[in-house]
């Protein structure tokens, strides 16, 4: 009698471990992806900000947050954006330049730098805000890209950007 107790429990778990791999192969099970919320904010009455941050690595290890958002304004106008945000003192962006995005398939975009509409007294050397509503039909949920950021020393600071936060971006723009 134990022992068909045994073989019984012994084919029950048999079978249950079977069913999870198969609703983990479905999808099913699958664990969530770490994904940043995007945040809805209510600047002035009638004036909405939508945005998504989140941090990336540079070529040399050095954290940047990435701040994508959509102001809505009350005349109905929107912008959509990204803000670059190093380290003080780490690096000095060169804000006459153009931010590059690049994606794996070699296409190349290039936002504009409006970070003078920031700060009301000169920029910031480590902060950098582009402008990205020109390119949005351009980016591509599936495809990774990587940004050059160019700096006042020459070199560009690399920053790569998976999929995932080019979908989320495109979540922010389409609020």
């Amino acid at each position: 009698m134990s022992c068909q107790i045994r073989k019984f429990f012994s084919w029950l778990l048999l079978v249950g471990a079977i069913a999870i791999f198969a609703l983990i192969g479905l999808g099913i099970l699958d664990a969530p992806s770490a994904s940043a919320a995007i945040r809805q904010l209510e600047e002035s009455p009638n004036q909405m900000v939508y945005q998504s941050r989140q941090s990336l690595q540079d070529q040399h290890g050095n954290t940047w947050q990435t701040v994508a958002f959509k102001r809505i304004r009350p005349d109905g106008n929107s912008s959509f954006e990204l803000r670059l945000v190093g380290f003080p003192n780490m690096v000095a962006i060169d804000h006459a330049q153009s931010l590059t995005l690049t994606n794996s398939l070699g296409k190349t975009l290039t936002a504009t730098d409006t970070s003078s509409n920031i700060f009301k007294e000169g920029s910031q050397p480590n902060i950098g805000q582009y402008d990205l509503q020109p390119l949005l039909s351009e980016l591509q949920a599936e495809i990774p890209l990587q940004l050059s950021l160019p700096t006042v020393k020459g070199e560009a600071i690399r920053l790569s950007v998976p999929p995932s936060l080019v979908a989320e971006w495109q979540t922010v723009a389409n609020y």
